[in-house]
């Protein structure tokens, strides 16, 4: 059986293919594993290339313990506290605390009142996140059926499919500040908070009462314990391989053309871009979906990213940071109704250093700096220095000092790169949002319709976007391949 791509989902599936007893061949078109968790080092700095958000550890528990194994067994994570800060001003801060109690008491100080509700929002989320978790992320949504069982129909109000996020937030608390911090999460999710149904704020049970955490050493760690993990369950892994065409047998692929040689193979997940995998190695009638269909698709975001080395400490940064200092309306609007470059963008700034110190060399900081933008737009040199200027001068209002003077390495990575490196439509740097429109079977299908033996994976089909969601992706696509594969068999054995 063979893997395209070696991201987590296509880690993730290789694993569980391999586990089955088959034998198992993973390419990988870049030169390192990782996909958009690639890491890359320059003058004694580690940087973190894609995803920096460690929730929802109970997935990469539930993932390694179906090996029998732990993330602990290879690598060693810390919760961060406060697990962010959301910056809306210099003089204005909101620090999200560990402790739920300290929360509450933030919340209370802000909004008098604002406790109990907190502690409501929190348990409904709590419930949202059992349901969502036990009874629906893992399916491969073929069908509405497999949603239809006691728990989600007799929950169904309290899920708040139909409701937007925005609305369920705002009926609830009322000062900015908090809506903001409430909307946050499904950030990660691709879509404004008035397009996400509320069952999504179960990302808010991950974010708040869970806690933030950090693999120590950075993401990278994952995906070289995911790496680790195939290697020994028998996967072959081949980097700086690139997949040219499929070869194809009536409904059936059986070998795959890596350079000038073509590889056989019984069956295939597919986890590089979607859009991709079909345009460039499908022929048209054997497509699951048209160029129109994907025109017609709500994108999530794509980003300009800054990997920075500051050779001096920064006092008044957290490992995370939000800066919420413009408005988020204005900024979404020009993501997803209007496309354009932003006029005064939100940004995130991540500076792993202030956890880890291998990160980055003795009294420096390894920064981080990202901010979101429609996918498809233009991208030049001279736009992304613009951005820099623009960014850079906010995080040095902030923290009160000069920061660019003391930048010693700086690399730039945008929607072009996106393309180079991945294949991604558009550029986009997340995948499809998490629209009602765009969930569960609305998704691009993780089966090809018309070849028997070819499945997807990752963030363009479902569970969606992030990379909890993308280990998931990898283990549906491997389990549905090896139906479909000992189905065949025993249909030739009868």
């Amino acid at each position: 059986m063979t893997v395209i791509g070696g991201g987590f989902a296509g880690l993730s599936a290789a694993s569980f293919l391999a586990k089955a007893g088959h034998k198992v061949s993973l390419f990988e078109k870049n030169s390192t594993l990782g996909g958009r968790a690639r890491t890359f080092s320059a003058q004694g700095f580690l940087f973190d290339m894609g995803p920096s958000w460690y929730w929802m550890p109970d997935v990469f528990e539930h993932f390694f313990a179906a090996f029998d194994k732990h993330p602990s067994q290879y690598y060693h994570l810390v919760q961060l506290d406060p697990g962010f800060q959301v910056i809306f001003g210099n003089d204005d801060v909101l620090s999200i605390p560990a402790s739920l109690d300290e929360l509450y008491a933030e919340f209370e100080r802000i909004e008098p009142g604002s406790a109990p509700k907190l502690k409501k929002f929190l348990a409904d989320a709590a419930y949202k996140y059992r349901v969502g978790m036990n009874s629906m992320v893992y399916k491969p949504a073929f069908s509405w059926l497999e949603f239809v069982n006691m728990e989600v129909m007799a929950g169904a109000a309290r899920l708040q499919m139909f409701t937007p996020v925005s609305k369920y937030v705002r009926s609830i608390f009322k000062d900015p500040r908090l809506v903001a911090l409430m909307e946050f999460p499904v950030l990660f999710l691709g879509a404004m908070a008035s397009q996400v149904p509320a069952l999504y704020t179960m990302m808010n049970y991950s974010a708040l009462s869970q806690g933030t955490w950090y693999p120590m050493g950075g993401m990278g760690e994952i995906i070289s314990a995911m790496e680790q993990l195939a290697v020994s369950l028998g996967v072959e892994i081949h980097t700086g391989c690139e997949i040219s065409s499929l070869a194809l047998n009536g409904n059936s692929v059986q070998g795959l053309t890596v350079g000038d040689e073509t590889v056989a193979t019984n069956g295939i997940v597919a986890t590089g871009d979607y859009h991709h995998i079909e345009r460039a190695l499908l022929p048209a009638s054997f497509r699951n979906y048209d160029e129109s269909y994907w025109q017609g698709r709500t994108f999530a975001p794509s980003a300009l990213i800054f990997y920075l080395g500051v050779n001096k400490k920064l006092a008044r940064l957290k490992h995370h940071n939000l800066f919420f200092d413009a408005s988020l309306d204005e900024h979404a609007r020009q993501i997803y109704e209007k496309p354009q470059w932003p006029s005064e963008p939100l940004f995130y700034v991540c500076c792993p250093s202030k956890t880890d110190p291998s990160v980055a060399p003795e009294g420096s900081e390894n920064i981080f700096m990202l901010m979101p933008l429609a996918p498809g737009l233009t991208d030049e040199p001279a736009t992304r220095e613009v951005y820099y200027e623009m960014l850079m001068r906010r995080m040095e209002s902030y923290c009160g000092e000069p920061i660019a003077p003391h930048v010693s390495y700086k690399r730039s990575y945008c929607i072009s790169d996106f393309v180079a490196d991945y294949h991604a439509y558009k550029g986009n740097a997340y995948g499809l949002a998490n629209t009602l429109r765009q969930t569960a079977v609305l998704k691009p299908t993780l089966r090809n319709k018309k070849i028997r033996n070819l499945f997807y994976a990752g963030q363009l089909t479902v569970p969606g976007p992030g990379v909890p969601p993308a280990l998931i992706s990898g283990r549906i696509a491997a389990e549905q391949l090896l139906k479909r594969i000992n189905k065949s068999a025993h249909e030739t054995i009868v």
